[in-house]
């Protein structure tokens, strides 16, 4: 055929061409991709745990498990690791992408020069879907009106289904498609929850690719919310594990060591590591704390399971679609075990993220709300450390209990020994490159004329077939927070930093908070699997060289310059594209509304709602952002203006004692901030003041937990207060809700600093 179309009179007389298809090799597998969310290394059956995980089992029984595989110890980073074969600092991940400052390690934004893993997929012929949390997306990026290039589809994923933030409800998340936000199909009481719909989500989109094009591979990244906190699951799947953690975190650590060195994903002569000092022992917790604790552990456990459930049906549907014999099954935690449940765990996380802690005999009192929809539960850090068996530490440290998580591969006829464990080093930049082989294709040098960055990641392709194949790298540094370790020819230096994220633990766990006093501790992991053994004493010229390597790593990755405070980070913001508003006029009938694309309400605010209430009064909501879990709404319950607050998780309520009269009106509603704290909250009609309260706290810096923005004239998932229930339209005539920021600019850093330290 040629290659460009002769054309004459009729067809008769011109010779036709046609545009190349792009198809990978013969053999190209499908690919499945699946990332867990906070998951250790000891959480799973098949890495010695007692929780019960037989679908994750199987793949291992039938694949492989990498019991030296490693992450960056937070989401973000991580997963920009996984899907563009880069370092994270490298590609501008080297935090949350919540977060983004003016540094380009740091700014959230991974570059043209690092064409995502689903973009050379498509290129090459590919059908590509992503389900489920995606927390790639920078801050300012996150609204209904994009930009859209850093959103799942502007990375190569042809569909999209999941939520876009670091974390969501299990039971109301806010969910976007493709390049919008919608609402859940249904609602808690009609049996909703997250895990079982995003597996509904992927099993429709691979159904309707495999009847339409059979032909073409498809790549499903199926990312969980599971197991970050909330730690949601229906109740029988929590009670199935009731009583099993009554004996507590040291005995259930001890006895699942015991099976890993059983099963073999933990070599002979591992040292367990102790409990660190600021760990409660478990017999000398109270009994209460001791019920309330096991509690929170049955919860978590229930979420895993439930999820392997989910995973089962995901992949029993591949199986008979007569696929997944010709699938690549890769599946992976981004971090360890997360500890921001704090020492005594949480009826609500977000207050140990906002450097609180809960009262254990508040969350006892609420015992049977853990785990549903009243509860944004997570457990105690006790139970973060055992799940990290037999490592030490947790997510956001490099130490090996925040870096190594487990790594499980399956892809039948291509693996030597399946069910076998396999020792080589690795990382989540290599996940790319060894899809690309399994795929028998090369990594593009140009993409849309831009010139990529090189790879870091090496295939393990080889490690399927050999079990004595090389480990793809001899090197890797780490960092996170300010927390700093190399790997290098089987050692690895470890910094002791704990620095100033969270006071809780900078004021109970031992270590340097001083970048220039950090002390270098070294081990040797060809000998030492649990990094327990410090050998720096005995070889100080080694650490001396490791840690210049470590220099040299982070100058070459784009890591500097180093921090290990939020507050800083702050002043370091990326500012808003289009500046930050002082002033939003909002209407009804439209899609949530961003808090990123509204005023800032730290130093106070203003609303004024324009309303006509139609003879025989009204009733709903004027506007809504959150849940009671941390949220505010105004609205009219039998008439009378309400305006209620959930400061994660604590209620206020300020309401008038007279519905509005029919007629043209004017809503308002002032929150006038004080300090320390709080401050007042004056709810006026035409002008005459109707109800005034008492807010006892700040506002927070983000009122909307994993969500996606305001609403105006509904709700919709889970509401602020119990007054109502979601959608409450509102049946009075809103023409208009003004919101204000009352904060003046020069005070507005000092207010965002003052909101994350709760002055």
């Amino acid at each position: 055929m040629a290659d460009r179309a002769t054309i004459g009179r009729t067809i008769a007389e011109s010779t036709p061409a046609f545009p190349p298809v792009p198809r990978p090799p013969a053999g190209a597998p499908n690919v499945v991709l699946v990332v867990l969310d906070d998951l250790g290394f000891a959480q799973l059956g098949c890495f010695g745990s007692d929780l019960a995980t037989p679908t994750i089992d199987r793949l291992a029984t039938e694949g492989l498990r990498y019991q030296r595989f490693h992450v960056t110890s937070l989401c973000s980073p991580t997963r920009a690791c996984l899907l563009t074969g880069r370092n994270h600092h490298a590609v501008g991940m080297g935090f949350l992408t919540d977060v983004p400052t003016g540094f380009p390690g740091y700014d959230g934004r991974i570059p043209a020069s690092a064409a995502a893993l689903p973009r050379i997929l498509r290129d090459a012929g590919y059908s590509t879907f992503a389900v489920g949390k995606w927390h790639l997306t920078p801050r300012w990026e996150q609204s209904a009106a994009g930009p859209f290039t850093r959103w799942p589809l502007g990375l190569g994923f042809e569909r999209y289904y999941g939520f876009l933030a670091g974390d969501t409800n299990q039971w109301a998340p806010e969910l976007a498609r493709d390049n919008g936000f919608v609402d859940a199909p249904r609602s808690p009481a009609d049996g909703y929850h997250l895990t079982a719909d995003l597996v509904d989500q992927a099993i429709r989109l691979v159904q309707d690719q495999q009847q339409a094009t059979p032909v073409k591979p498809f790549f499903l990244y199926f990312a969980t919310g599971a197991t970050h906190a909330p730690h949601h699951a229906p109740r029988e799947h929590i009670d199935r594990y009731r009583g099993r953690f009554d004996r507590g975190w040291d005995a259930w650590r001890a006895e699942v060591f015991d099976r890993q060195l059983a099963v073999g994903v933990v070599p002979p002569g591992t040292t367990l590591t102790p409990r660190p000092s600021w760990v409660d022992a478990w017999d000398d917790l109270s009994s209460d704390e001791r019920r309330l604790f096991a509690r929170l552990m049955e919860c978590f456990a229930g979420f895993l399971s439930h999820t392997d459930e989910q995973l089962g049906r995901l992949f029993g549907f591949l199986e008979q679609l007569g696929v997944l014999d010709d699938t690549l099954v890769l599946l992976c935690s981004d971090n360890g075990t997360s500890a921001e449940g704090g020492p005594y765990g949480s009826l609500n996380e977000h207050r140990f993220t906002h450097d609180r802690l809960d009262d254990p005999a508040d969350t006892l009192a609420r015992i049977d709300d853990l785990g549903g929809p009243r509860a944004y539960n997570h457990y105690p850090w006790g139970w973060a450390w055992a799940g990290n068996t037999p490592l030490r530490l947790w997510k956001r440290y490099t130490w090996l209990g925040g870096v190594r998580t487990p790594l499980l591969a399956r892809w039948p006829g291509r693996i030597a020994d399946p069910g076998a464990v396999r020792t080589q080093f690795c990382h989540a930049v290599d996940v790319l490159p060894t899809v690309l082989e399994a795929a028998g294709l090369d990594a593009p040098s140009v993409v849309d004329g831009v010139s990529q960055q090189p790879i870091d990641g090496a295939s393990l392709r080889g490690t399927f077939s050999d079990a004595a194949a090389p480990s793809p790298r001899n090197t890797q540094y780490f960092e996170m927070i300010g927390s700093r370790a190399l790997y290098h020819d089987g050692w690895k230096v470890t910094t002791d930093h704990v620095g100033n994220q969270l006071s809780v633990e900078r004021d109970r766990m031992e270590g340097s908070r001083d970048f220039d006093a950090d002390r270098w501790e070294l081990f040797h992991l060809d000998e030492d699997f649990s990094e327990a053994h410090d050998r720096s004493d005995e070889r100080p010229e080694l650490v001396r060289a490791l840690a210049e390597r470590w220099w040299s790593e982070a100058g070459r990755n784009q890591v500097l310059p180093l921090e290990d405070s939020l507050l800083m980070r702050v002043t370091a913001f990326v500012p808003p594209p289009y500046g930050r508003r002082d002033r939003a006029v909002l209407r009804p009938g439209g899609g949530p509304v961003s808090e990123d694309a509204l005023p800032s309400l730290l130093g106070g605010f203003r609303l004024e709602a324009r309303l006509n209430v139609p003879d025989g009064g009204a009733e709903g909501v004027l506007c809504a952002v959150g849940d009671w879990n941390n949220g505010w709404a105004c609205y009219l319950l039998d008439g009378r203006p309400v305006v209620a607050f959930s400061l994660l998780g604590a209620p206020s309520r300020v309401a008038a004692t007279e519905p509005l009269s029919p007629g043209a009106r004017v809503l308002t509603v002032e929150y006038e901030r004080t300090r320390p704290a709080g401050g007042t909250v004056r709810v006026a009609v035409d002008g005459a003041v109707v109800a005034e309260g008492q807010l006892p706290d700040n506002l927070p810096f983000r009122w909307q937990i994993g969500g996606a923005g305001m609403l105006v004239g509904r709700d919709r998932g889970l509401p602020v207060s119990e007054d109502y229930e979601p959608p409450f339209p509102c049946t009075a005539t809103l023409e208009s809700l003004v919101l204000e920021g009352g904060a003046p600019r020069p005070v507005e850093t000092a207010d965002v600093a003052a909101a994350l330290r709760h002055e």
